[in-house]
């Protein structure tokens, strides 16, 4: 009885990890090419941090994610990215960071990033020439004529 019970405890693991087996089977992968530029001048950013990020159907992302570096081409890749909404974080010293989501549908993907050079922080406690200037122009319009009207 007791080797009985160990043969359809050791079929039923065995069945269970078939059937794992099989469900990811069904899920397809793709691979995936990353080409980060600069923005201004199209030049390779090499070391920039790519982060993968997988995004539930709600829209927000999972807690897992993989971390990917460019080579000094400004190139990395990933094979084994499943298919599905992904949000893709990139992270350069000396430039904006970049996030946007993406969906993976085909086998092989190559995506091209271009990172910005950072703005400055608008400050409402500074001088702002400009803004002045605007102004200027909008108080020295002339008020709308007004349609004139005739006595009846």
């Amino acid at each position: 009885m007791r080797r009985l019970s160990v043969g359809l405890g050791v079929l039923l693991l065995m069945g269970i990890g078939v059937g794992a087996a099989a469900a990811q089977d069904d899920e397809q992968y793709a691979a995936v090419e990353f080409l980060v530029l600069r923005d201004y001048n199209g030049k390779p950013v090499k070391n920039a941090s790519v982060i993968m990020h997988p995004v539930k159907r709600n829209g927000k992302q999972k807690n897992s994610g993989l971390q990917l570096k460019t080579n000094t081409e400004g190139k990395t890749s990933f094979d084994g990215v499943p298919y599905g909404p992904l949000r893709i974080q990139v992270l350069a010293d000396g430039f904006q960071t970049f996030g946007e989501d993406y969906l993976v549908d085909k086998a092989e993907m190559a995506i091209t990033i271009k990172l910005k050079r950072p703005q400055g922080q608008y400050s409402v406690y500074e001088d702002h020439p400009e803004d002045k200037k605007e102004d200027k122009k909008n108080d020295a319009a002339p008020p709308p004529a007004k349609p004139e009207q005739k006595p009846q």
